[in-house]
This record gives structure tokens, sequence and C-alpha cells, in this order.
């Protein structure tokens, strides 16, 4: 199997930029310990408030995972009230 990779990208509804921030934080520590993590960083934009997250996964069945996971579950639960939109695309690489 080949490796995926997510994008996702998050608008904070205005003033609540530190607490996506650190829910974000939450799920980049549990997500990077996960089996099958590759990459899982987050980033910042430097114009606005957008907040994107790029992650590499081994395989279909450990972004499955991740999205099962606890620590995801939470961020799910915890982002929701805080943004304005989330768009997530799902990716493979072409060579």
């Amino acid at each position: 199997m080949e490796q995926l990779a997510v994008t996702a990208i998050l608008k904070p509804k205005e003033g609540h930029e530190d607490d996506v921030r650190k829910v974000l934080q939450e799920v980049l520590d549990g997500s990077r310990n996960e089996e099958g993590c590759v990459q899982y960083d987050v980033h910042q934009s430097i114009e606005d408030t957008t907040f994107v997250i790029y992650e590499v996964w081994e395989n279909q069945g450990a972004v499955e995972s991740h999205i099962n996971s606890a620590h995801y579950e939470k961020y799910r639960n915890d982002i929701g009230d805080l943004i304005i939109s989330r768009e997530v695309y799902k990716m493979k690489k072409l060579d």
C-alpha cells in the first residue's frame, strides 16, 4: 500500500486562535506517537489566522486507526465550537 497525505485547513473563530492552537498542540503530540505516522506537522499562516495540519501516514489503515484514536476524538469534540471552517484533503503522491 502507498503512503497517504492528509491536509486539513482550519479557520478559527475570531478571538479563538489561542484555543485552536492549544487543541492542535494536543492532537499533534498524540498523533506523532501513533504507529503508522510518518509525519505530522501543524502550521499557522503568517498572513492570517489560518491553521494547516499536514500529515503523512504509512497507509489507509494507519489513517483509519488515527481517526479512531482517543486523542483524535477529543480533538474533534474540542475544535468544533472554535472554528468557522475545516477542509480536509486525503491525497496520494504522484510520481
